[in-house]
């Protein structure tokens, strides 16, 4: 039970040194054992490349008080070298700085001649992760309307058709077909005259003949 309690005190202590850490940021050693001079073991520009800088972390700058400065400068300024209009300058000998921003960071040495000699430093300080927006909720899906489809119309009636009629079958052929075919009535007035004519004109002959005869 002693050796659990004492491994979990340590594990507290380790995760809380963590945060701790975590919220005061890291401390970098500008030029490392060289501290902040005119010729550097490493460039400085070199130096801040290698290493990645967040928000709330810190430079520590060593020099001797009275001997040099640290001066955070505008752009133009750290390309000029121009130490007349800082917006921070660091004094103090033993200087540090926090960064409280994300961007670049830029700079030089108080003595004009030390900055042309290379005695400058430029910091970019990485963007804040920021946690990622929380989504709206995801609609019901009583609250979705549903996309509407247009309606096609009803499929038109087919016309109904009668079915062909079927010719008669020699089953359904008339019992009757000895049964005399009658004559049109036209049929009938041409041969009535016709034999009215013949008569007509072998009485004719008859009468001619008698007549003929008796004289």
């Amino acid at each position: 039970m002693g050796s659990k309690g004492f491994l979990g005190c340590l594990l507290f202590v380790i995760v809380l040194s963590f945060l701790i850490c975590s919220t005061q940021g890291y401390k970098f050693y500008v030029g490392g054992k060289d501290g902040w001079v005119v010729s550097p073991s490493e460039n400085y520009n070199h130096w801040a490349e290698r290493n990645r800088f967040q928000v709330n972390d810190t430079l520590f700058f060593k020099y001797k008080k009275g001997s040099d400065s640290v001066l955070l400068v505008p752009r133009e300024d750290y390309d000029s070298c121009n130490t007349k209009n800082p917006i921070q300058s660091l004094t103090e000998g033993d200087s540090i700085f926090t960064f409280d921003r994300s961007g670049p960071f830029f700079f030089i040495s108080g003595n004009a001649d030390n900055c042309n000699k290379g005695q400058k430093l430029i910091v970019v300080v990485m963007a804040v992760r920021r946690k990622p927006q929380e989504l709206p909720p995801f609609p019901s899906p009583s609250s979705v309307v549903p996309a509407t489809t247009p309606v096609s119309p009803p499929p038109s009636p087919v016309p109904k058709t009668n079915p062909p009629l079927e010719s008669p079958t020699s089953s359904e052929a008339p019992a009757d077909l000895d049964a005399p075919v009658p004559v049109p009535s036209e049929q009938k007035s041409g041969s009535l005259g016709l034999v009215r004519s013949t008569w007509l004109v072998l009485g004719s002959s008859i009468w001619l003949s008698i007549v003929m005869g008796s004289l």
